[in-house]
Protein backbone atom coordinates (compact mmCIF):
# COMPACT_ATOMS: atom_id res chain seq x y z
CA UNK A 1 0.00 0.00 0.00
CA UNK A 2 2.96 2.57 0.44
CA UNK A 3 4.14 4.17 -2.45
CA UNK A 4 7.18 3.04 -4.45
CA UNK A 5 10.62 3.61 -3.09
CA UNK A 6 9.02 5.80 0.02
CA UNK A 7 10.40 5.02 3.80
CA UNK A 8 8.18 5.85 6.97
CA UNK A 9 9.55 7.12 10.22
CA UNK A 10 7.23 6.36 13.00
CA UNK A 11 7.06 6.71 16.22
CA UNK A 12 4.82 5.38 18.53
CA UNK A 13 4.55 7.05 22.36
CA UNK A 14 3.44 4.85 25.33
CA UNK A 15 3.29 5.24 28.80
CA UNK A 16 5.43 2.10 30.40
CA UNK A 17 3.71 -1.59 30.01
CA UNK A 18 -0.26 -0.61 29.98
CA UNK A 19 -2.96 -3.04 28.68
CA UNK A 20 -3.44 0.44 26.20
CA UNK A 21 0.26 0.46 25.36
CA UNK A 22 0.33 -3.17 24.72
CA UNK A 23 -2.45 -3.33 22.28
CA UNK A 24 -1.51 -0.48 20.56
CA UNK A 25 1.95 -2.02 19.63
CA UNK A 26 0.58 -5.56 18.62
CA UNK A 27 -2.22 -3.79 16.31
CA UNK A 28 0.51 -1.65 14.63
CA UNK A 29 2.65 -4.37 14.35
CA UNK A 30 0.29 -6.55 12.82
CA UNK A 31 -0.56 -3.48 10.57
CA UNK A 32 3.13 -2.97 9.62
CA UNK A 33 3.53 -6.43 8.85
CA UNK A 34 1.35 -6.24 6.69
CA UNK A 35 1.26 -3.12 4.80
CA UNK A 36 4.51 -1.61 4.49
CA UNK A 37 6.60 -4.83 4.54
CA UNK A 38 9.89 -3.53 5.54
CA UNK A 39 9.82 0.24 4.02
CA UNK A 40 9.48 1.63 7.74
CA UNK A 41 11.55 2.59 10.78
CA UNK A 42 9.54 2.06 13.98
CA UNK A 43 11.14 3.84 17.57
CA UNK A 44 8.91 2.90 21.00
CA UNK A 45 9.28 5.64 23.03
CA UNK A 46 8.16 4.99 26.72
CA UNK A 47 7.30 8.44 28.35
CA UNK A 48 7.82 7.72 31.67
CA UNK A 49 11.41 7.10 30.86
CA UNK A 50 11.40 9.70 28.11
CA UNK A 51 9.43 12.17 29.04
CA UNK A 52 11.94 14.96 27.52
CA UNK A 53 11.36 13.26 24.02
CA UNK A 54 7.43 13.55 24.38
CA UNK A 55 7.50 16.68 25.92
CA UNK A 56 9.60 17.96 22.58
CA UNK A 57 6.94 16.18 20.18
CA UNK A 58 4.17 17.82 22.05
CA UNK A 59 2.97 14.35 23.24
CA UNK A 60 -0.22 14.97 25.85
CA UNK A 61 -1.74 11.46 25.85
CA UNK A 62 -0.82 7.92 24.95
CA UNK A 63 -0.52 5.73 23.05
CA UNK A 64 0.19 8.12 20.38
CA UNK A 65 1.72 7.06 17.11
CA UNK A 66 3.18 9.98 14.44
CA UNK A 67 4.22 9.64 11.20
CA UNK A 68 7.01 11.90 10.66
CA UNK A 69 8.28 11.43 7.30
CA UNK A 70 7.14 11.45 4.75
CA UNK A 71 5.76 14.54 5.59
CA UNK A 72 3.15 15.41 6.16
CA UNK A 73 3.52 14.73 10.38
CA UNK A 74 0.21 12.67 11.27
CA UNK A 75 -0.97 11.70 14.98
CA UNK A 76 -2.58 9.05 15.92
CA UNK A 77 -4.05 8.99 19.52
CA UNK A 78 -5.46 5.60 20.89
CA UNK A 79 -4.94 1.64 20.71
CA UNK A 80 -4.41 1.90 17.20
CA UNK A 81 -7.27 -0.87 17.55
CA UNK A 82 -9.25 0.16 13.94
CA UNK A 83 -7.24 -0.78 11.31
CA UNK A 84 -8.72 1.70 8.47
CA UNK A 85 -8.61 4.24 10.85
CA UNK A 86 -5.18 4.25 11.34
CA UNK A 87 -4.28 3.72 7.66
CA UNK A 88 -6.05 7.21 7.01
CA UNK A 89 -4.87 8.91 9.51
CA UNK A 90 -1.56 7.81 8.27
CA UNK A 91 -2.23 8.80 4.83
CA UNK A 92 -2.22 5.61 3.25
CA UNK A 93 -5.78 5.15 2.65
CA UNK A 94 -8.13 7.74 1.42
CA UNK A 95 -11.86 7.90 3.71
CA UNK A 96 -13.91 6.77 1.18
CA UNK A 97 -12.04 3.91 0.19
CA UNK A 98 -12.86 0.44 1.62
CA UNK A 99 -10.56 -2.71 3.30
CA UNK A 100 -11.06 -6.15 1.94
CA UNK A 101 -13.08 -8.10 4.28
CA UNK A 102 -10.60 -10.94 5.68
CA UNK A 103 -11.94 -13.44 7.03
CA UNK A 104 -10.91 -14.15 10.59
CA UNK A 105 -10.79 -11.02 11.32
Amino acid sequence: MPGVGKSYVLKLYVAGNTSNSVQALRTLQDILEREFQGVYALKVIDVIKNPQLAEEDKILATPTLTKTLPPPVRKIIGDLSDREKVLVGLALLEADDEIPFEEGS
